[in-house]
C-alpha cells in the first residue's frame, strides 16, 4: 500500500523535472535567467530596489526608472530583431538615425515660447519619415545592391550625426543644440499631467502590440524567418526576399525614428552628438541576449524585449557601483563576447559532445 501511495509523488517529481528541462531548452531561458540575475544583483546593491512610491503625483522608484529608461532601447531592439533575422546582419546606424529624426522634429517645432512653428503631429510625422528614409537607404544597399549589412549601415553610422548637425544649424554656427520651449513637448518623454505612469511606457506598449499584430496576423513572420535562413530557397517558393529584407530595414529606421522622438522629448532639444549615442551596441546586445541567433532565421521578439530591459538593469547596477559612463561599453562588450561564445558552433558542438559522453556513461552504469 505504501509503495502505491508513493507512485503519484514519483510521477509528480518526474513531470517537474521534465518541465524544468523543457523550460531550460526554451529560447526565453537565457534572457529570463539573465534578467533575474540582474534583479538579484540590484537588490543586493540597493535594498530598496523594488520600492515604488508616488512623488509629485508620479510613480518613483528604481523599477519605474528602469522601465522608463529602457523604452528607447526596447523599440530599437524590436526593429533590430527583424533586421538580424532577415539579413543575417546588424544595423549599426540606428543611434545616428535617432539623432537625425530628433533634429528634424525639433527644427520644425521651433524654439518660440509663444507656440509651435508647425503643428506637432505634422512635425513628428516628418521626423518619423526621416527615420524611414534612412532605413530605406540602408535597405536599398543591403537588399538590392547586396552590400554586407555592417558595411552598408556604416555609411549612416558615420554621416548620420553630421546630417543631424546640419539640420540643427543656424545663421551663426553648425550643429548647435536647438531647444523646444513649449511644455507640452516634454509630455512625450516625460509624464502627461494627471497620469503617474511615464508616457514612453505607453508608447512602447502600443508599438510592441502593433508590431506583434503585424507579425502574427500576416505571414510576415514566416517570410522573414525563411529569408533569414535561406534567401534563395525563399525565392524558389515565391517569396520576394529583396522586398522582405528592404521592409525590415525600413521598419528598423522607423523604430529609430520613434526612439529619437522620445529621446529628444526627454531633453526637449536636438543634441546631435549625444542622442542615441552607443545605442546601436545596446540594441544588438539586447537581440543576442534575447536568445536570438545573430546568424539570422528564427527569432523571438519577447526575448529581445526582455534582453533590452536586462541591459538597462545592467546599466543601472553599473552606475550604482560607481562605474562611469565612459567605462560602460567595456563591461557591455564582455557580455557580448560571452553571448557570442555561447552561440558559437564550437561551443554548441562541445555541449553536444559532453551530453553524449554523459549518456554513454549512464548506459555503462546501467549495464553493470
Amino acid at each position: 500500500m505504501s509503495e502505491n501511495k508513493n507512485v503519484p509523488r514519483v510521477r509528480q517529481k518526474i513531470d517537474a523535472i521534465t518541465l524544468l528541462k523543457k523550460a531550460l531548452k526554451s529560447q526565453l531561458a537565457l534572457p529570463i535567467v539573465a534578467l533575474v540575475v540582474m534583479l538579484i544583483i540590484n537588490v543586493i546593491i540597493t535594498p530598496t530596489f523594488f520600492k515604488i512610491s508616488i512623488q509629485n503625483g508620479v510613480l518613483y522608484g528604481f523599477i519605474i526608472d528602469i522601465l522608463n529608461r529602457s523604452c528607447e532601447l526596447v523599440i530599437l531592439a524590436v526593429g533590430m530583431t527583424l533586421v538580424v533575422a532577415s539579413s543575417r546582419g546588424t544595423d549599426i546606424s540606428v543611434g545616428a538615425i535617432m539623432a537625425v529624426s530628433g533634429a528634424i522634429i525639433v527644427r520644425l517645432l521651433g524654439g518660440s515660447y509663444e507656440g509651435y512653428a508647425m503643428y506637432p503631429a505634422i512635425a513628428i510625422l516628418f521626423g518619423l519619415l526621416g527615420g524611414v528614409a534612412c532605413g530605406a537607404f540602408n535597405g536599398l544597399l543591403v537588399a538590392k545592391l547586396n552590400i554586407q549589412p555592417m558595411v552598408a549601415t556604416l555609411i549612416l553610422f558615420t554621416a548620420g550625426r553630421g546630417i543631424a548637425q546640419l539640420i540643427s544649424s543656424n545663421e551663426n554656427a553648425t550643429g548647435v543644440i536647438l531647444y523646444v520651449r513649449m511644455e507640452s513637448f516634454k509630455w512625450i518623454g516625460g509624464f502627461i499631467p494627471g497620469c503617474p505612469i511615464p508616457t514612453p511606457i505607453f508608447i512602447v506598449i502600443i508599438f510592441v502590440l502593433l508590431t506583434e499584430l503585424l507579425l502574427k496576423k500576416t505571414a510576415l513572420s514566416t517570410y522573414i524567418q525563411t529569408v533569414g535562413i535561406n534567401p534563395k530557397a525563399g525565392r524558389l517558393v515565391g517569396i520576394n526576399s529583396t522586398l522582405i529584407m528592404f521592409f525590415c530595414y525600413v521598419f528598423c529606421g522607423f523604430s529609430a525614428g520613434v526612439s529619437g522622438l522620445i529621446a529628444s522629448s526627454r531633453i526637449y532639444s536636438s543634441d546631435a552628438n549625444n542622442i542615441g549615442l552607443n545605442m546601436e551596441m545596446d540594441a544588438i546586445l539586447a537581440v543576442a541576449l534575447g536568445g536570438n541567433s545573430l546568424g539570422g532565421g528564427k527569432f523571438n521578439m519577447a526575448g529581445s524585449i526582455i534582453g533590452a530591459i536586462t541591459i538597462q538593469c545592467l546599466t543601472t547596477s553599473l552606475y550604482a557601483m560607481g562605474v562611469s559612463a565612459d567605462q560602460l561599453p567595456v563591461y557591455k562588450a564582455v557580455v557580448v563576447v560571452l553571448i557570442v561564445l555561447f552561440q558559437s558552433p564550437a561551443f554548441k558542438k562541445w555541449r553536444a559532445q559532453m551530453k553524449l559522453n554523459r549518456d554513454e556513461s549512464k548506459k555503462g552504469v546501467v549495464a553493470r
